[in-house]
């Protein structure tokens, strides 16, 4: 009986020898197999693709380079995608509850109007003042109200002066002396000819108006009083002749414009210098006529600024045939400025969250889903912001209730390690843009070299166009650094090269803590 008993604890024994041991030889090849299937043939993990390195939602199925040139970064089997660190999760009931609302970027024509105070002048090339040459008296005024309308050609005023009595006997005397001499030596004629036009060329050196010589020439009579008359049409602006009134060499006796176009002076501020340029049209408006719209044309952009109104001087010609437009009136000028001929990629301006140094937008990813995305931004215009870099045409962004969502706890941690955006060139109507590698919130400073770009001590902030940094992962590019402590730029000026260390002061904006001209930094 014991023997049959050991037999049968024997066969159990044996029994589950071999149930343990198809057991660990199943595990094993089953632990072989998926081993196989994530190691290739060189012993590395599987790849399962090829993601942005500047985190795109761009994916490849095989090796390939950004535009920059870099190389997208594989992504193994069992990793999350480095771009979901950054995303921004709000419940449908809270989005409800803050209101979001999002519009779409679009491409859209930007229409940016400058509008500027202006004053009326007259046209300094259509003024000219009354003025003689020579001493004499008034003897009677034509002209002699201010605002009083002249032809070129009117008589103006009638002079008695002893100096052209003179004049005009001294040509007779010429004439007189040629005929003399008519048939005699040809040199002697010759020389009295010469006295006979300088004669004459000497009233015409006092302006006396070519009626008057020619008078002179047919009647070879000596007048007691000749004519003073207008060299060109205009309004009388200002007289200073007064019948009888006695007057001297270079004393003026009128000043006469043409109002038939004036300027129009209009004082821009220097912000909106960039979009005013020679030949652009202007609307001009004007109080006295409300009712009435002039058309102008920009000629001419003054090269100075005024300190106490940081303005600048814009010429507007205008053309005025009713003469309503009178010099020192004001008037409000509107300048249309197309910020280019083709459309550009906008975002409302409420969708913007400006933190001082950077730019950023939330994009709805939908079902709750936002990523802070950096933007760089170009002109603003009729509530749009020009995008040069960040988004592509059609993103939604949150143009409501973004201030809220940047409240949010779970944004502040994704901007913790949000990182700067590297911009693409556009391409056709499409801007491409990328958000930048995800970097650790630290303190660690990191090192770099470039050239300083523009300061602006106004705001401690320096544009630095910095080769690659290394250990960022940075690709070479041109950004804004805010500097920790201000008077470290005041020794700098654009051009110079220089190695500078960064630290990522908080919600990943870096800020230098250190720059040196690069032929004097010295490690510490």
């Amino acid at each position: 009986m014991s023997f049959m008993i050991k037999q049968v604890l024997s066969a159990i024994a044996l029994l589950a020898l071999l149930g343990v041991g198809y057991w660990w030889g199943y595990t094993q090849s089953q632990t072989a197999v998926a081993t196989t299937a994530t190691i290739t043939t060189n012993g590395e993990r599987k790849i399962l693709y090829y993601r942005n390195p500047m985190g795109l939602p761009d994916t490849s199925p095989v090796p390939k380079k950004d535009p920059m040139g870099m190389d997208y970064l594989p992504v193994f089997d069992g990793e999350e995608a480095p771009s979901d660190q950054n995303i921004v999760t709000l419940s449908t009931e809270k989005v409800q509850k803050l209101g979001v609302r999002t519009e779409t970027a679009e491409l859209r024509e930007l229409i940016r109007t400058v509008h500027a105070v202006a004053t009326v002048q007259t046209d300094e090339r259509k003024l000219y003042t009354v003025v003689t040459k020579f001493e004499g008296w008034i003897q009677r005024l034509y002209v002699n109200t201010t605002g009083q309308a002249v032809r070129k050609g009117d008589v103006l005023m009638d002079v008695y002066s002893p100096d052209l009595i003179a004049a005009q006997q001294e040509y007779l005397i010429a004439v007189r002396g040629l005929q003399s001499v008519a048939d005699g030596d040809p040199d002697v004629r010759a020389a009295m000819q010469r006295l006979v036009t300088s004669a004459l060329q000497k009233l015409r050196n006092w302006d006396v108006a070519e009626t008057e010589l020619r008078r002179l020439q047919q009647t070879s009579e000596v007048r007691q009083y000749l004519a003073l008359r207008a060299q060109a049409d205009g309004v009388v602006l200002e007289k200073k002749a007064i019948e009888g009134q006695r007057f001297m060499p270079g004393e003026t006796l009128y000043q006469i414009a043409d109002l038939s176009s004036v300027w129009m002076l209009a004082d821009v501020f220097e912000q909106d210098l960039g979009m005013i340029h020679p030949g652009q049209l202007v609307t001009i408006r004007v109080d006295a006529y409300p009712d009435k719209v002039f058309n102008g044309e920009v000629a001419f952009i003054y090269p100075a600024v005024t300190p106490e109104t940081r303005t600048a001087i814009v010429r507007i010609v205008l053309s005025n045939p009713d003469g309503l437009l009178k010099p020192a009136m004001y008037a409000r000028a509107e300048f249309a400025s197309f910020h280019s001929k083709n459309k550009v990629l906008t975002v409302p301006d409420s969708a913007v969250l400006d933190t001082g140094t950077r730019r950023v937008v939330l994009v709805s990813l939908g079902t709750g889903r936002y990523e802070p995305r950096t933007v760089k931004l170009g002109m603003h215009a009729d509530g749009f912001a020009e995008v040069l870099g960040g988004l592509r045409v059609g993103e939604a962004v949150v143009v409501k209730a973004n201030f809220l969502i940047d409240a949010e706890s779970n944004f502040k941690s994704a901007l913790n390690s949000f990182g700067h955006t590297a911009y693409y060139p556009v391409s056709g109507e499409q801007e491409i843009a990328s958000s930048a590698a995800v970097l650790s919130a630290s303190q660690v400073q990191y090192r770099g070299e470039g050239s300083i770009e523009a300061i602006d001590f106004a705001h401690a902030t320096v544009t630095l166009a910095h080769g690659p940094i290394a250990s960022l992962k940075w690709p070479a590019m041109t950004m804004d650094f805010r500097t920790l402590e201000p008077a470290l730029l005041q020794s700098f000026k654009p051009g110079q090269k220089v190695i500078f260390e960064i630290a990522e002061e908080s919600a990943g904006e870096f800020v230098i803590v250190r720059i040196q001209p690069a032929d004097t930094f010295h490690d510490h």
